[in-house]
């Protein structure tokens, strides 16, 4: 397992990690005085300062991406079909000028809640079943690109309204049928502990991304007990439940040498001051990651 005791030179820091303390240029400026060497943007922050100016910020800063957050929400109907597919290829298109390794998926969950204005729908094997048809045909666009997809699976709590995509198995059967044997890497998987440290067989999951060369990226976090909110409770690394440790091994056992991303959506956090937060994530990364 890689030494991190020396220094964040294997971290990233999600922005959303520090959303609400300032813009993009301000935490790109903040992570580049903390030593931090990779970010991972969100498209709304790009949005809001234009993409031409994100990308020469990102470089002038020398920081490296470990991702693009995100694509997905791949369930719609009618006419927001074609606007979730053109909203895709334009995340593809942004992720690749960026610099980004990978497009970070969210699969989405029952339509009205992926494409607000969809026909309502109880069906969830009907909403995997457009996942699995929205990520066939970006996947074919990413590889005029040449920019690898990265399914996300998410905890069980969000398979109606984000993603119904919940385990880390389901996420690889979908980038097996869809690109059998995986050998130019254009479709894998991210690792979230948040959202995988429970399923029984995360290990095995892990071991099998790691044959089938789709490991693209490793996100970091913590369950805190009790969880006071589902989406915006989420502990910093050390603070919960997570064999942080023990996954990592099972990563990198893996063959996985990418950045590990500190991305932790938290009132408490976003209270903080953001160098605050991100000398907690360089600390944490150092001693408990």
């Amino acid at each position: 397992m890689r030494d991190f005791s020396d220094g964040p030179r294997h971290l990233s820091v999600n922005t959303a990690t520090v959303r609400r303390q300032g813009d993009l240029p301000t935490i790109i400026e903040a992570c580049a005085r903390h030593g931090i060497p990779a970010i991972s943007p969100w498209r709304d922050q790009v949005a809001s300062i234009g993409l031409d100016r994100a990308v020469r910020l990102v470089k002038d800063a020398g920081l490296r991406l470990s991702g693009y957050c995100r694509g997905g929400l791949f369930p719609a109907s009618g006419e927001h079909r074609a606007a979730a597919r053109d909203d895709n290829r334009r995340a593809v298109d942004e992720a690749a000028a960026m610099g980004a390794p990978c497009l970070i998926l969210v699969a989405g969950g029952l339509p009205q809640y992926a494409r607000p204005g969809s026909i309502p729908s109880k069906d969830l094997e009907a909403a995997r079943a457009m996942i699995e048809d929205g990520i066939a045909e970006l996947l074919a666009y990413a590889r005029t690109a040449r920019l690898p997809l990265a399914i996300e699976p998410l905890h069980p709590m969000y398979a109606a309204d984000r993603a119904a995509v919940n385990t880390l198995a389901q996420a690889l059967d979908i980038a097996e049928r869809l690109d059998p044997g995986g050998r130019d890497g254009a479709l894998g998987v991210a690792v979230d502990v948040y959202h995988t440290w429970w399923d029984p067989e995360l290990y095995a999951g892990i071991a099998r991304a790691g044959r089938e060369r789709r490991l693209l990226a490793y996100h970091v976090c913590d369950w805190l007990v009790p969880t006071t909110d589902l989406l915006n409770d989420r502990g910093m690394m050390g603070d919960g439940v997570i064999e942080l440790r023990r996954i990592r091994q099972a990563v990198e056992d893996a063959g996985f040498t990418g950045f590990s991303e500190a991305e932790i959506f938290s009132d408490r956090w976003w209270s903080q001051p953001i160098d605050t937060v991100l000398a907690t994530c360089v600390e944490r990364h150092r001693t408990v990651v």
